[in-house]
């Protein structure tokens, strides 16, 4: 905003410039930022941020992201992974079964999100939800679990 827009430019002249006389306008005058949460501001933090202050839980110490590292997949996308040709060359065909591998894909867990196609399909990844596992077995899918 231009300064010949500004509020001050019609208080020039006044002396206190709308911050009345005995108050006075001051830097910080109640801290900067979140000061004070344990003294002046007590009040207004535990009744807007109750449990702001303390610990909670366990500590792990030298956490390592890769030991946690789950990449997830829900079955109503796994039949993206393979190509919509491939899925149609095992519709017809009832001794034979499409394999899709999500950990080749990216993903170690399988959610149960979603519907499958009533078509059979072995899935292999590292974990299934009990929901997933309950889907694919419906459509005569197998889950089989990978190292």
């Amino acid at each position: 905003m231009p300064t010949r827009l500004k509020k001050n430019r019609k208080l020039r002249g006044h002396v206190s410039a709308g911050h009345g006389r005995v108050g006075k306008h001051r830097k910080h005058p109640a801290g900067r930022g979140n000061a004070g949460g344990l003294q002046h501001h007590r009040i207004l933090f535990d009744k807007y941020h109750p449990g702001h202050f303390g610990k909670r839980g366990m500590r792990h110490f030298h956490y390592q992201k890769n030991q946690y590292y789950e990449p997830i997949i829900n079955i109503d996308k796994i039949w993206t992974l393979v190509t919509e040709q491939h899925r149609l060359a095992y519709a017809n065909k009832k001794d034979k079964v499409p394999v899709i591998d999500v950990t080749r894909a990216g993903y170690f867990k399988v959610l149960g999100k979603g519907r499958l196609p009533k078509q059979p399909v072995i899935v292999k990844a590292k974990f299934f939800t009990r929901k997933a596992e309950e889907k694919i077995k419906e459509v005569g899918g197998a889950c089989i679990l990978t190292a």
